[in-house]
C-alpha cells in the first residue's frame, strides 16, 4: 500500500497540501509535539507541578541512549521497552522537578547570556575553534532535541549545579575528622615476607591408573559435557527482499533531494543583541549612530553586544537557511542585503541590530553524481516495507505453527540449521543475549513452541525453533585423562606448598625470622618498611591481610601466610605498626585528605538534602 501511495498519490495537489500542512505544523508547534504526542494529561505531579507524558518520554529517550551507547552490540532490546525503564525515568524526572522548585525558591537563576556563553563554548558545537549554529542544530536534531527545549534543560542543569554546590560548599571537615581520618588512612606497618612458589613442588612424577579413574568416579560432575540444542531458524533482513528500482523513482526522489534544505540559499548574519534593561534604547541608539558615522559593524559588537558567545567574534552567529534563529530576525535577514544594517529587530531574548555578511546560492548535484545514492535509499527503503509485512505475517504463522517449514512454505523464505549452540555462546548469530533467551526459555526449550519473531537490529529478525536438546552428559575417561593428570599434578604441588607454609609459618612463631628461615631453605624473602594501605610494591594479598591483623605489642611479631590464586604461599610477620597523624603529612596530603573527607560528607549532604525534600513534598503518580 504504501508503494501504491508513493506511486500515485504523491503527485497530485492533494498530497503536496498535505506535506504543506505537516511542515507548518512542525514549524508552529516543533517536532516534539508530533513525536511525542499533544494530551494534556500529566504522568505525575509535585508539589502541584505536573510531569507531562512528553517530559517521561524525552527522560526515556535519553535513558535508551545510554544504554546503546554503554553495550552496544551486546545490548538486549528486552532492557530497551518502556515498561522496564519508565518507573526509573519517573522517579529520576520527579528528583529533579524537587531539586529544581528548591532552587526557584532559594531564587537562584540563570541568565540568557551565561546559557549563550556555555553553548558557544562547547567544543562539540564547534568548527575550526568556532561556535557553529549549523553543527548545533544537526547534533541536537540527532539526539532528539529542539533548541529550546535543549536550552531549557542547560539552565536546569546549570541552577541545580549553583544548589548542590552551595550544598557543597556548606560542608566541612573538622580537625579531628581528619586526624581521624589520618590516623587511619596514613598508618604504616613494617612487614618481612618471603615467597614459596608452586613451581618447586611441581612434579612429573607417574600417576596409577586406579588413581586416574578414583579421581574420574568422584569428580563425575566436573566432567560434563555443555548443554546444547540443534535449532531451525529463519532469519530476514532488508537484503533479502531488495528489488530492482524504477528509474521514474530515482528521478522523483532526485526532484525532491534538491528541494531539500542544503540547497538553498544560505545567510551569513552578525548581530548586536541589546538584552532588556533601563539602558536598554541608550545602548541601541549608541550602536546605530556609531554604525552610521561608518564604524565596523564587528568592533561596535563586540563592544556593546550582550550576547558574549557572538561578540567574542564579531557578532558573527554564522550560517542560516532560514530556520536557525526566531521568526522575527529569519524575516529581516531574507530582506537585508548583504552589508546593510537592519532596523532593529525586537525577540524574546532582546534588540538585535542585524547584518548579512555573506549570501551564498545554493546548487544541487548532478543527477548521476547522486543517482546510486538514492538508488540504494529508495531500494532500501522498499525493501524495508517488504520485509516488515513478511515480519508481521511470519509472527502470526509461526504462532500456531507446529515446525517452521509450514510458514518458511507460505513465505517462500529458508529455514536454516544450527548446531550445538550453548548457553555460553559467545560468537555468531546465537550470542546475542535476546537470541540466547529465547533458545532456552521455558516455552522454547521445554514447550517445544516456536519462538516470538525476534528483532536483532539493523532491520534483522529472526524465529527459531529446538530440533533437538541434548542434556549435559559426563564426558569419557579417555577424552578428559590429561584433564585430569593435570588436575592430580596441581592439587598435590598445592597440598605440599600449604604444608611447606605452616612448617614455616611454625618456625617463625618460635622466633626464627623471615630471613634466617629464607636463606637456611633457599627462598626469596624482602621487607617493605612504612608500607600504607595504598602501598603497590607488596603483594596484595600480604598487603591486605598484613592490615587486618592487629598491633603487635612491644617485642612481638605477628605471622601468617597466605595463598595466591597461582597457588604459591606467601609467608609474613607484622614487625611494627606506626599510627597515621594528620600534623607528620605533606601539605599536597593534607589537601588530597580534605577533599576526599570533604566529599564523602558533600554526598551525605547532598543525599539528605534529597531525601528531606521527598519527605517534604506532596508527591503523586499518576
Amino acid at each position: 500500500m504504501l508503494q501504491d501511495i508513493r506511486q500515485n498519490v504523491v503527485k497530485g495537489p492533494v498530497a503536496r497540501v498535505v506535506i504543506w500542512l505537516i511542515v507548518i505544523s512542525f514549524a508552529a508547534f516543533g517536532i516534539e509535539s508530533i513525536l511525542l504526542g499533544g494530551g494534556g494529561s500529566s504522568v505525575a505531579e509535585v508539589n502541584g507541578e505536573e510531569i507531562s507524558p512528553q517530559e517521561l518520554q524525552q527522560a526515556l529517550n535519553t535513558q535508551k541512549r545510554r544504554l546503546i551507547a554503554m553495550m552496544g552490540d551486546q545490548l538486549d532490546p528486552a532492557m530497551l521497552e518502556d515498561q522496564r525503564l519508565s518507573s526509573q525515568a519517573l522517579q529520576s524526572l520527579i528528583g529533579r522537578k524537587l531539586l529544581t522548585q528548591a532552587a526557584d525558591e532559594m531564587g537562584l537563576a540563570i541568565s540568557e547570556q551565561q546559557i549563550s556563553s556555555v553553548i558557544t563554548g562547547m567544543e562539540d558545537f564547534q568548527q575550526d575553534g568556532q561556535f557553529s549554529p549549523e553543527l548545533y542544530k544537526a547534533l541536537l536534531a540527532e539526539s532528539g532535541y529542539t533548541p529550546g527545549y535543549f536550552k531549557q534543560s542547560m539552565k536546569e542543569d546549570m541552577a541545580l549545579n549553583q544548589l548542590r554546590s552551595g550544598l557543597a560548599g556548606s560542608e566541612f571537615a573538622t580537625p579531628y575528622e581528619l586526624e581521624l581520618n589520618a590516623r587511619i588512612t596514613a598508618e604504616q606497618r613494617d612487614v618481612r615476607y618471603l615467597t614459596i612458589p608452586i613451581e618447586n613442588f611441581r612434579q612429573d612424577s607417574e600417576i596409577s591408573d586406579a588413581e586416574i579413574s578414583g579421581y574420574y568416579e568422584e569428580n563425575g560432575a566436573r566432567f560434563l559435557s555443555e548443554e546444547s540444542v540443534d535449532l531451525d531458524y529463519i532469519e530476514l533482513s532488508v537484503d533479502h527482499f531488495r528489488q530492482p528500482v524504477d528509474e521514474q523513482l530515482i528521478l522523483e526522489a532526485y526532484e525532491l533531494e534538491k528541494q531539500e534544505y542544503q540547497y538553498q540559499s544560505e545567510y551569513r548574519v552578525s548581530h548586536i543583541l541589546f538584552e532588556a534593561g533601563e539602558e536598554q534604547q541608550q545602548r541601541l541608539q549608541e550602536a546605530r549612530a556609531r554604525l552610521a558615522e561608518g564604524a565596523p559593524f564587528a568592533d561596535v559588537a563586540g563592544e556593546l553586544s550582550d550576547d558574549v558567545g557572538s561578540a567574542a567574534a564579531g557578532g558573527d552567529l554564522g550560517y542560516t537557511s532560514g530556520d536557525a534563529f526566531p521568526e522575527a530576525m529569519e524575516q529581516a535577514i531574507a530582506q537585508l542585503e548583504p552589508g546593510v544594517v537592519s532596523e532593529p529587530v525586537e525577540t524574546d531574548a532582546g534588540i538585535h541590530l542585524i547584518v548579512v555578511t555573506d549570501r551564498r546560492e545554493g546548487k544541487p548535484p548532478e543527477l548521476e553524481d547522486v543517482r546510486q545514492r538514492l538508488h540504494d535509499d529508495i531500494q532500501a527503503s522498499e525493501a524495508r516495507v517488504v520485509l516488515l509485512r513478511t515480519v508481521e505475517e511470519l509472527k502470526d504463522l509461526s504462532f500456531n505453527a507446529d515446525n517452521l517449514d509450514q510458514p518458511a512454505g507460505e513465505l517462500d523464505l529458508t529455514v536454516a540449521r544450527a548446531e550445538g549452540v550453548t548457553r555460553s555462546q559467545n560468537e555468531g548469530l546465537f550470542a546475542a543475549p535476546s537470541m540466547l533467551s529465547a533458545v532456552f526459555s521455558e516455552d522454547v526449550l521445554q514447550a517445544g513452541h516456536n519462538s516470538e519473531v525476534i528483532e536483532l537490529g539493523d532491520n534483522r529478525f529472526v524465529v527459531l525453533r529446538v530440533r533437538s536438546h541434548h542434556e549435559p552428559q559426563v564426558r569419557p575417561l579417555e577424552a578428559v585423562r590429561e584433564e585430569i593428570v593435570a588436575s592430580i599434578t596441581e592439587t598435590s604441588a598445592r597440598t605440599a606448598v600449604a604444608e611447606e607454609a605452616k612448617r614455616a609459618l611454625g618456625q617463625l612463631q618460635a622466633g626464627t625470622g623471615v630471613e634466617q628461615f629464607a636463606v637456611e631453605n633457599d627462598y626469596q624473602w624482602q621487607v617493605e618498611l612504612g608500607a600504607e594501605r595504598g602501598n603497590n610494591a607488596m603483594p596484595p594479598q600480604v598487603l591486605q591481610r598484613a592490615f587486618e591483623l592487629p598491633a603487635p605489642t612491644e617485642g612481638e611479631n605477628l605471622s601468617d601466610f597466605v595463598m595466591t590464586a597461582t597457588g604459591d604461599a606467601l609467608v609474613f610477620e607484622l614487625v611494627r605498626v606506626t599510627r597515621g597523624e594528620y600534623s607528620a603529612l605533606p601539605e599536597p596530603r593534607r589537601q588530597t585528605l580534605r577533599g576526599q573527607v570533604g566529599a564523602e560528607y558533600s554526598s551525605l549532604v547532598d543525599t539528605e538534602f534529597q531525601q528531606g525534600l521527598r519527605d517534604a513534598a506532596d508527591i503523586t503518580v499518576l
